[in-house]
């Protein structure tokens, strides 16, 4: 079977393609988590590299994976987001406007959480199985990366909820 483009082009040539296409797809996600866990678990944040700037403005590198949704989330002074994990879905966190006290620790882990400030401009990363939330000491805008989808469906079906910082 034939599998086109909206356009008419050919996307792949038989279903079966189509079958290993996504299950390597599938296999190479599951070895970036991995990867990504053992390098984030104690130190969340991400190093970015240096900008490309020239006479027109610049360019910030932020993230270069594969990833399946891109979210800009707004969150109000006072308030605490995710006391959750992941399953299976990871996350980059890019801070526009002001900031983020994340609080994680490995799921299963009953110690006390570590708690690292991300400032506006700072990138930080979340594997899956690592027990996180989000305080937020003003009003903050960022973007988060995901490996995921993030419909509501497949977002709530990947989550356990938990609380690791009191709302």
């Amino acid at each position: 079977m034939d599998i086109k483009c909206r356009d008419g082009s050919l996307l792949y040539g038989t279903q079966s393609h189509f079958d290993i296409g996504t299950k390597t797809l599938e296999n190479k996600l599951d070895s970036i988590s991995k990867a990504l866990r053992e390098e984030y678990l104690n130190d969340p944040i991400v190093k970015l590299d240096t900008p490309f700037i020239d006479e027109r403005g610049a360019i910030y590198p932020i993230v270069d994976e594969v990833m399946e949704s891109c979210v800009i989330i707004s969150s109000k002074k006072g308030t605490v987001r995710a006391n959750h994990y992941h399953k299976t879905d990871w996350h980059y966190c890019y801070v526009m406007e002001g900031e983020i006290q994340y609080h994680w620790r490995s799921t299963g882990d009953t110690a006390e959480p570590s708690v690292v400030t991300i400032a506006k401009g700072q990138c930080f990363f979340t594997p899956p199985m690592v027990d996180h939330a989000m305080v937020f000491s003003k009003d903050t805008t960022f973007v988060t990366l995901g490996r995921n989808p993030r419909d509501q469906e497949t977002y709530e079906a990947d989550i356990e909820r938990i609380e690791l910082v009191k709302a």
